[in-house]
């Protein structure tokens, strides 16, 4: 079955919001039935990372097991995509690359004090850029920069004039820079308590003034510092695509989606709320069929769809 790309309008598209209750299979404890609060049925399309679909077979076959596992989309990694092979993958399986992960920002970093380092940096991000458009995808996930290159001033001050140079490319192309929230250094205090806020993030997007610069906003990565729900709300349009994946703040570690803490009620009710239309992509290890089979149904478990 195909399905039609989604572009910023569609993200955006306003609609009713959804009941409160409603009824999905509960797979996990094996009941055929369980209710839960405010669903996001019709409002979420799932994909998941190239790297996590560890089947045998080409690239095709990757898409194909992608598909019969529930998803509807795959992001590639970018620079390094075959253009050729992603666009016979697509046609074969008959699913959306929705967008793109960047390959190499941990390395080569926007926030660099090297000038030549950040120079480089913008040169991999316009050509994820430009792939990301020749396979139809609308998205480009970006991690701008990491806290050990500087201040909190001097390095967000290199970012917002690095990555400000893409924009126009960005604008031309039709794909969004999606900032992703991760364990950075950046934007949080990485030492803090669980009662920290979004307020830098969302003044770090906002210092582009563009529609061309949102978040990709991933649910599991601040648990540990902050309210996903609260900082859903207040970063609000600005989140243009969902990662996911869980983690515990009791045992402080990275989980399977659906285990550990996370509010995930707060995460369905904050997403309705802002009016989220959109893709949500996993993050997790990854494997098999039978696997990704379970990743897919644990989404769709956490999320109400």
């Amino acid at each position: 079955m195909k399905h039609p790309l989604l572009n910023r309008r569609r993200f955006i598209q306003v609609s009713s919001t959804l009941g409160a209750y409603s009824l999905i299979p509960d797979l996990s404890s094996g009941s055929r039935h369980a209710k839960i609060s405010h669903p996001l049925t019709g409002r979420l399309y799932k994909t998941l990372k190239i790297g996590m679909i560890k089947v045998v077979g080409n690239l095709s076959e990757k898409f194909k097991a992608a598909r019969e596992a529930g998803f509807q989309g795959v992001e590639m990694n970018s620079p390094g995509m075959d253009i050729e092979e992603t666009h016979r993958a697509i046609a074969d399986s008959g699913i959306p690359v929705d967008g793109t992960v960047g390959s190499t920002h941990w390395k080569i970093r926007h926030s660099s004090p090297d000038a030549d380092i950040r120079a480089k940096a913008l040169r991999l991000l316009k050509q994820a850029l430009r792939d990301t458009r020749a396979v139809g995808g609308h998205t480009c996930l970006l991690v701008v920069g990491k806290g050990e290159d500087g201040s909190p001033e001097v390095i967000n001050e290199r970012c917002i004039e690095n990555i400000s140079k893409a924009v126009p490319l960005a604008a031309e192309l039709g794909v969004i820079i999606a900032v992703e929230n991760v364990w950075n250094q950046m934007h949080y205090d990485h030492d803090g308590d669980s009662n920290q806020t979004a307020d830098a993030l969302a003044k770090f997007v906002d210092a582009f003034s563009s529609p061309w610069v949102g978040m990709q906003f991933d649910i599991g990565n601040h648990w540990k510092y902050g309210s996903m729900g609260d900082w859903i709300r207040q970063l609000g349009k600005r989140v243009v695509k969902l990662d996911v994946k869980g983690f515990s703040r009791k045992q402080n570690k990275f989980m399977a989606i659906g285990e550990g803490d996370i509010d995930f009620a707060g995460v369905r009710k904050a997403l309705a709320e802002i009016n989220y239309y959109g893709w949500v992509a996993a993050e997790v290890k990854g494997g098999d069929i039978e696997v990704l089979k379970t990743i897919s149904g644990q989404m769709d478990r956490v999320f109400g769809i």
